[in-house]
């Protein structure tokens, strides 16, 4: 079992900041994700893409605002563990809770903090018949492990960043990578698109536009796709098919966990603290919902940064904490490094 002070469900950009915001505190945090890696919708839907209403950052990319909100809390050492979905709580006669993760992962903590986003992402699947027959069979939503690809053959379907940049990395570690999409143009960025472009002309992607993948054969794993391409039928070998068509989000096992949901996100106390129904839950970001709620990153940090005052009255109570500026406080690591300002050099003017 994990066991933390605040177990954080979401590893956006609010449950990363979430955790500096806790270190200051000297809270120790560990983040829960079901996507394979952090960053929430930054990274899986949209990681080079700019974002322009970050405070202090006239134009950040997506990715580069993960990168570096990953920097910032590595001195607070939190625990990840990504790839499980948040399926059951229960809390226990001391007021902590223990959660459950999809893939049985057991989770100790004193507050829990649901910083989910829009909800639980799960992949839009295509219209294929018996493709969850095939999943963990060959067909894959989201790629964990690209080790897992060497030397396989590789079928991707998809015209965003997603499936431009699989498609461009697993280039290298596939023996063979073909991109399917069902139109001529691709939406992602100029530069994925160059350099699909360029490993295509030399040979290391097969591009197969406009099609789509109709069909998937194999007796106990995908052995073959069927394709549809210009009206015409083809069967392309391949031992993977990797579907990259986005994510739906959903509110997910959360809900029912006895929470206040109103229009598919969770009420807070927004006078507060963030707090939900339940003493010790707490909900930030684009996940919860109170009068005047606007979904924006820069909100969601204000969210945490509250939520993280309340979370040390919870797992210190009694104990009085005194606010400090980090210019004149510095920052101290879990893992013994220290950020602080220059100190003033005391010498008298002659």
């Amino acid at each position: 079992m994990i066991e933390t002070d605040i177990l954080i469900i979401g590893a956006g950009p609010t449950g990363l900041f979430a955790v500096f915001e806790a270190g200051l505190l000297k809270l120790k945090c560990h983040i829960l994700d079901a996507l394979p890696q952090p960053g929430g919708q930054l990274a899986e839907l949209y990681p080079k893409k700019p974002i322009y209403d970050i405070p202090g950052f006239p134009e950040v990319l997506a990715g580069d605002l993960v990168d570096n909100l990953m920097e910032q809390i590595k001195q607070f050492e939190p625990g990840f563990t990504l790839g499980e979905r948040a399926e059951t709580i229960v809390k226990q006669e001391d007021g902590s809770f223990i959660v459950t993760s999809n893939e049985g992962t057991e989770f100790h903590a004193k507050v829990i903090a649901i910083a989910g986003g829009l909800g639980s992402f799960e992949p839009r699947k295509p219209l294929i018949e018996d493709i969850e027959f095939y999943e963990n069979k060959g067909v894959k939503y989201f790629i964990k492990n690209p080790e897992e690809f060497r030397d396989k053959r590789v079928v991707i379907a998809g015209g965003g960043d997603s499936a431009l940049d699989w498609s461009i990395f697993l280039a290298d570690v596939a023996s063979e990578v073909t991109l399917v999409h069902r139109r001529n143009e691709f939406r992602g960025a100029l530069d994925s698109v160059e350099k699909v472009q360029e490993l295509k002309d030399k040979g290391k992607i097969h591009l197969i536009t406009p099609a789509e993948v109709v069909g998937i054969n194999g007796a106990e794993h995908v052995e073959s796709v069927d394709l549809e391409e210009n009206g015409a039928h083809r069967n392309i070998p391949c031992d993977y098919f990797i579907p990259l068509f986005g994510l739906t989000p959903k509110l997910g096992p959360i809900g029912n966990w006895g929470l206040e949901i109103e229009k598919n996100a969770i009420k807070v106390n927004n006078a507060l603290d963030y707090q939900t129904n339940i003493p010790g839950i707490f909900a930030i970001g684009d996940i919860n919902t109170y009068p005047g709620k606007l979904k924006l990153i820069l909100c969601g940090f204000h969210e945490a940064t509250l939520m993280c005052q309340a979370a040390y009255q919870i797992v210190n109570p009694g104990k009085r904490y005194v606010l400090k500026y980090t210019t004149v406080s510095g920052v101290d690591g879990f893992d013994g490094t220290r950020k602080e300002a220059p100190k003033a050099v005391v010498k008298a003017i002659n």
